[in-house]
Parts: structure tokens; sequence; C-alpha cells
């Protein structure tokens, strides 16, 4: 029996305008859109794949009015700039050679010949721009069905097209897949799993952070460990530690985040937190983060002191990681020490180290005391200025 896509997406006026220009029959939506519907979830991204080569495809984009850019031309796609948001539109393809890091393809005008050149059955659906009709070439919807994570054809050969793919197959695992897992995947990708050597680091970087990203990838990143995947890529990891801080989060509705994930399945250390942030290229302000996080202690401590010494989001990393409660921090803004040198110095001491002395004690006594307001402050000051030097 064939299966129609029905989504609220589809009549989209812009989506009619770029199907017109193109010719129905000419192109279909592709991957995760029809993926993602067929599944109930939220569509982010709408490609589609046409049998126009790019050239044909940014003429009638250009005579439909349509504003588009080449994004990826040496492999096909052109992105249409529409209204609710920009559409990709790949010609058909085949790989005319690989090397485990990029493929050099041919145009092609056989829908089947262009999904069998991609990863997983899942991700091989079609779906006719006005009647919704599904093309399946691969049981896609089958695999779909009984959510199994599967590679087109051979996996071992899928795998070596681009090695990434073993990464992808994790993260696929983790969001759409169920357990136990397909044996053919998982064996192929424990095989072939120093193959991600090759892989410039922050492509492994990316395809990792994208994996912590999801809702729970804790079961997934274990099992990488296991087939011996994890250490391949992150050797320091500690996998088990990662389901505590996945269970921490959900009991106090704070939402995933992928850089929080990595620092717990990292050991307590600055220096090593460092260097995984320089292998996944990450950013200077996530590789601060990182090294906040490593520098954690067994106990936290009070929250809002954390937060005063180390920004609200490296604390919530430190108390999430140790499992602490961190409802102290809802809704409140982190306040600024309102003392200044120049109050300490109208109260008669000498511009230079002292001042600086007197400040850092009463803002001690001052986060110590929960923040009190301003006439707290005056009396720790009066007090601290009575004390003798040391």
């Amino acid at each position: 029996m064939t299966q129609h896509l029905v989504a609220e997406w589809m009549s989209r006026a812009d989506l009619a305008s770029l199907v017109a220009a193109l010719g129905p029959e000419n192109a279909r939506y592709v991957g995760g859109a029809v993926r993602d519907t067929l599944l109930g979830q939220p569509v982010k991204d709408i490609d589609m794949a046409t049998v126009h080569v790019p050239d044909q495809v940014m003429a009638r984009l250009k005579a439909a009015g349509i504003r588009h850019v080449p994004t990826g031309i040496e492999h096909g796609t052109v992105t249409a700039v529409l209204e609710g948001g920009p559409v990709e539109i790949t010609t058909l393809r085949h790989d005319v050679s690989t090397d485990g890091r990029r493929a050099t393809v041919a145009f092609a005008s056989d829908w089947r010949e262009d999904a069998a050149r991609r990863d997983f059955t899942i991700n091989a659906l079609y779906a006719d721009p006005l009647s919704g009709e599904i093309f399946d070439y691969f049981e896609g919807l089958a695999d779909l069905a009984t959510r199994t994570v599967r590679f087109i054809g051979d996996a071992r050969q899928r795998i070596r097209e681009d090695h990434l793919r073993i990464l992808r197959y994790f993260r696929f695992q983790a969001r759409f897949g169920t357990l136990p897992a397909e044996a053919e995947a998982e064996s192929a990708c424990q095989d072939l799993a120093a193959m991600l050597k090759g892989l410039s680091r922050e492509r492994v970087g990316m395809e990792t952070m994208n994996l912590l990203g999801l809702a729970d990838p804790a079961p997934t990143v274990q099992r990488m460990a296991q087939l011996g995947v994890l250490a391949v890529i992150l050797p320091e990891a500690r996998p088990d530690t990662l389901a505590n801080l996945v269970e921490a989060e959900r009991a106090q509705a704070i939402a995933p985040d992928a850089l929080r994930r990595l620092a717990a399945l990292l050991p307590p250390d600055p220096l090593l937190a460092e260097q995984v942030a320089a292998r996944f290229r990450l950013s200077g302000a996530q590789k601060k983060r990182l090294s906040l996080a490593a520098a954690r202690e067994s106990e936290p401590g009070d929250p809002r002191t954390l937060a005063y010494r180390l920004g609200r989001e490296a604390a919530l990393d430190r108390l999430l990681i140790a499992r602490a409660d961190t409802r102290a921090l809802e809704g409140w803004d982190i306040p600024r020490f309102p003392l200044k040198g120049g109050q300490i110095v109208a109260r008669g001491v000498s511009a230079g180290p002292d001042v600086a002395r007197v400040l850092r004690a009463v803002e001690t006594r001052w986060v110590c005391e929960g923040f009190p307001d301003d006439q707290r402050i005056e009396a720790l000051l009066t007090d601290e200025l009575a004390r003798p030097p040391a």
C-alpha cells in the first residue's frame, strides 16, 4: 500500500512557488523532513532532490524571482532563500570515487541511484511535493516503524566511503534507534573504528557534540565504549559518569547541553580539558567553560557563591555534574559587588595595596553572608577598617 506524507509545512506558499519553479515532476522532498514528519517530530530543515543540474536550478529560480545561493555547487547544491526558511536543493548524484573523507560525485537522473549513495535507509525516503506519495527504495519505512538504524547496502562499504558515518550512525542510533541495535551496523563500526583517525579533528568534534546534545546519549556513548569506538575519538572519557548528569538534568528540568556532557565525560583535570577542547577545535569560550568544569571538586558548595565566582553557566555545570540542587539559582540575578575603591579612600585609606586588601576582605564576607544590602556592606567596611593591619 502506498504511503503518503501529510504535513502542515507542505502547504506553505513559498514552498509551492519553489515547487512550481522546479516543476513538481522534477523534484521531491528528501531526508530529514520526510523522516521527522513520519515520526511526528518537528521539522527543522527542508531538503529537496531534483533531476535538474545546478545551472538549470538557478536559472529556474531566477526566472521565478526566488533568491538563491550556490552553497555547494561542486556537489550539486543550491539553496533557495525562502520566507519560511532556506531549502537546500541538490541534484541527483552518484559517487564516482571516495577516500573516506570526501567524495567525487557525478550528476544522475535516477532516483534510486541517488538513494543508494545515502547513508541510512531512514534518510533515503522521498516524497512527491504535491501528492505526498512516498518513494522508499531500501525499506526505510519498515526500519522507521521498528526504529532500526540500518546502513543502505553493505555497512562496511558505506563507512569506507565516508568514515564519519561511524559517528553519524551512533548519533542516529541515539536519536531514533532502539536496543538491541542492528548487529551488522555495530560490527562494521567496531571493525572500522580506527578509520576515524583519518578525519579532521573539527569534523569529529562537531559530530561528537551533536551526539552529546541529544536528549539522552548515555546508553549510546556507553555502547561506543564497549565497541572500542569511543577510545578512538575520546580515550580520556569515563562513560559511566554521563548517565548521572543526564538524570540530574532531567530531574531538575534543565535542557541538555553538549559541552556540559563532554565535561562530565572527562576527569576533573583542567589541563586535560584544554587539550580536548583544542583537539575538538572548540571556541575560546567553550575551552574556558570546559576547563572551569574540570576544575571541580567533589562538593561544589553553595550554588549562589559558585555562580558569583564563576558565572551562572559554569556554576550549573559543576552543580549538575555533582548531581547537586540548582534551585537556588532559579530567578536569581547575580549581584554586582557595590563597594568601590574610592569609598575606601574616602574613609582615610591611602590608595594602593591597602585598598585592594580591604575590598577583597569585605567582598569575601559579603559573599559568605549571602550578598546582603548596602547597609550591611557599610557595616562590614567599618569593621574591616577597625581591624589592625596584618
